[in-house]
């Protein structure tokens, strides 16, 4: 059983049951049913009152149970969050098995008809424009008892000459009852539907079971119903009569669902009526349980306030991160609540300025002159442009002064003291390496040639070097090493 009931007014509320099961096992009715029923949403309508206007929800939402922690403003509101209270009842009990118990006053045969029946049309009034084809028979009647019907007969539009004339319809219906319930005919008898099965006569073994239907309405010409009003069929208990076979009553109604919301189990009972004839133990069962499936459970949403704005990049310039939040209203005991209420996301403002950046300062050269005022020089170099707007690169090549001694201005005669004295220390070194062995010396190699310069401009360096040739172990010449020069290059701006 399924119907659905609105509230109205309201903006789409409803109660209803979806699928009540009435049935039982043995194909009977259950004796009764009690459900409260709470409000539920159609989801086509956004209002949160009864006085709410007519707001559409576009897209529609699925139908579900209203709950009391909605909105502040809904009639079921609780801010407790409780369980929302029912608002009606549905109680469904099966009737006597004797149709003359229920009091029920059945609709006169022409009072049926005349409901349905339509003004007789006096003559056919279809245009001489439209050109139909014959009509069909009448199809068989909606109804197959004694209820009111309708029959339906068809015909085909084969042309339409005049296209400013409108062409009637092509079915036409007739009310009609079912087949021997004539109004024409005062001897019909009007039947009810066939009342569920009696219990079986046997409680075990073959037997026979019986079913009843009442008269509706009795003929109009007086005469008796010669309808039958009830009929008898075999039926079969415990199959296995046998001294070992325990005799049962049928089974009771199902008892409630375990569960008030979405699975549960549910049982019925029944009673050993006797035990078996050769004193054994009885083996059938006495309960029976299996799964109920009440309507599902709904739980309260969480209830959250809107999201903040996005904060301030966590940089002022280059790649961060921003953040918003947003806060639980509803009471944490409600229920746990999976919601975030953080969200962090990338942001990217304009790139950083990268300053210039250089080597460390290289040695001072060695002065470039002998004696009399000279310079050095310095060195370092670029290992990063500046980009984005960075810090310019500063100088990369530094000189300062210097002053090993003073150079003598000599006369003549000093100058020929000076060349005799370079003579003799010339012809002494030839000597010396004439008999070595005696008077060791340092021997050097040539100077190296310059290396090619560390930078094609903003200014690099050149070195040269020269290296001892021979070294003497004695002590005497210990000061014998490896020379090194450099020199600035390429200082020209780049």
């Amino acid at each position: 059983m399924s119907f659905l009931a609105m509230l109205g007014p309201s903006p789409d509320w409803n109660v209803g049951l979806s699928a009540e099961d009435l049935c039982t096992k043995e194909c009977g009715w259950v004796q009764r049913v009690v459900q409260d029923l709470i409000p539920w949403d159609a989801g086509t309508d956004s209002g949160v009152t009864y006085e709410s206007p007519n707001k559409p929800t576009i897209p529609q939402d699925k139908i579900r149970p209203l709950t009391s922690l909605d909105h502040p403003q809904s009639p079921f509101y609780d801010p407790e969050g409780g369980p929302i209270v029912p608002v009606a009842r549905v109680i469904i009990e099966r009737i006597a098995r004797k149709g003359e118990q229920c009091n029920i006053v059945p609709d006169n045969v022409d009072d049926i008809v005349a409901d349905l029946v339509a003004e007789e049309k006096e003559e056919d009034d279809t245009p001489e424009t439209c050109i139909y084809s014959n009509w069909s028979p009448w199809s068989a009647c909606s109804s197959a008892t004694c209820e009111k019907g309708k029959r339906m007969r068809q015909r085909m539009l084969k042309a339409q000459l005049d296209l400013s004339v409108a062409c009637p319809d092509t079915q036409d219906f007739e009310p009609c009852m079912g087949p021997g319930c004539s109004d024409d005919d005062g001897s019909t008898c009007m039947m009810s539907e066939w009342i569920m099965w009696s219990p079986c006569s046997a409680s075990c073994g073959m037997g026979m079971r019986s079913r009843e239907r009442y008269v509706k309405q009795f003929p109009d010409d007086g005469s008796m119903c010669k309808v039958p009003t009830e009929e008898t069929e075999k039926c079969i208990v415990n199959e296995e009569c046998e001294p070992s076979s325990c005799i049962v009553t049928e089974w009771g109604e199902w008892e409630e669902c375990s569960a008030t919301c979405g699975m549960g189990m549910k049982k019925r009972h029944r009673m050993i009526k006797m035990t078996p004839a050769d004193g054994s133990m009885c083996k059938a069962e006495t309960s029976e349980v299996e799964k109920c499936m009440m309507p599902e459970c709904h739980t309260i949403p969480c209830v959250l306030s809107p999201w903040s704005e996005w904060s301030d990049c966590s940089v002022t310039c280059g790649k961060g991160t921003r953040t918003r939040q947003r806060m639980l209203k509803s009471p944490a005991e409600l229920g746990d609540c999976n919601e975030e209420l953080k969200q962090v996301e990338k942001c990217m403002l304009p790139e950083c300025p990268i300053n210039c950046e250089l080597t460390e300062w290289s040695h001072w050269s060695e002065c470039n002159k002998s004696c009399g005022k000279g310079h050095m020089i310095r060195t370092r170099m670029i290992t990063l442009e500046p980009q984005f707007g960075g810090g310019l690169c500063p100088e990369t090549v530094q000189r300062k002064k210097c002053r090993i001694r003073k150079c003598q201005k000599n006369s003549g005669g000093e100058k020929r003291r000076l060349k005799d004295a370079r003579e003799k220390r010339r012809s002494e070194r030839t000597n010396e390496e004439a008999d070595g062995e005696q008077f060791p010396v340092c021997k050097m190699k040539p100077w190296t040639a310059w290396t090619d310069c560390s930078k094609y401009c903003g200014g690099g360096i050149q070195e040269r070097f020269m290296t001892v040739k021979k070294r003497f172990k004695s002590s005497q010449f210990t000061s014998c090493k490896d020379k090194k020069e450099i020199r600035a290059c390429n200082v020209h701006p780049c």
